[in-house]
């Protein structure tokens, strides 16, 4: 198996890109759903249905299966290496993955709703949840690639600086916007 390890490694990661680019797409989706539905008719209904089909084959031929796909190499990865799990940055990175699971499967629950015409939530709420996706993908790229010489309250620092600085850019969207 230490023989494929590199192809497997790959894999992964080609599936990690293409899983947050899934997520990444997704709530824009939304956001282009919610401001079709402030649309009159016909455009309304014209627009909401093909938002409607493009975010299913975005979430079931993109997204859902690029999660299972990475998570299976992801796997494969640790049993190729399992000294990993006794490493700090490795439990962390877990951890991180688990929280992408579930902004996946509540992205999923929102999705769910959508197909339905279901919108409860503003343009502003996806905008802002669009970069949870993008904190999750700093704070596991970080770790993965700085492994133990990672500090950590510099990079506790970093993602509340990052999360303040994409809140304010899309506060400055809004303003634009509204002008």
């Amino acid at each position: 198996m230490d023989a494929y390890y590199n192809y497997i490694k790959s894999l992964h990661l080609i599936f990690v890109i293409t899983w947050f680019a899934g997520l990444f797409y997704m709530p824009r989706l939304f956001i282009y759903h919610i401001e079709a539905m402030e649309k009159g008719s016909p455009d309304r209904e014209i627009l909401a249905e093909q938002l409607k089909l493009m975010a299913r084959r975005l979430w079931y031929i993109i997204s859902w299966p690029s999660a299972v796909l990475a998570t299976i190499f992801a796997l494969l990865l640790l049993y190729i290496i399992p000294s990993w799990l006794t490493q700090d940055w490795m439990l962390i990175k877990l951890f991180f993955v688990g929280l992408l699971f579930l902004y996946h499967l509540k992205t999923h629950r929102i999705f769910k709703a959508f197909q339905k015409d279901d919108i409860q939530y503003s343009s502003l709420f996806m905008r802002v949840w669009n970069e949870g996706a993008t904190l999750l993908l700093f704070a596991i790229v970080f770790l993965v690639i700085l492994k133990s010489s990672f500090h950590w309250i510099f990079g506790v620092l970093s993602l509340i600086g990052l999360a303040v600085l994409l809140m304010l850019g899309i506060k400055l969207y809004q303003k634009v916007r509204k002008d």
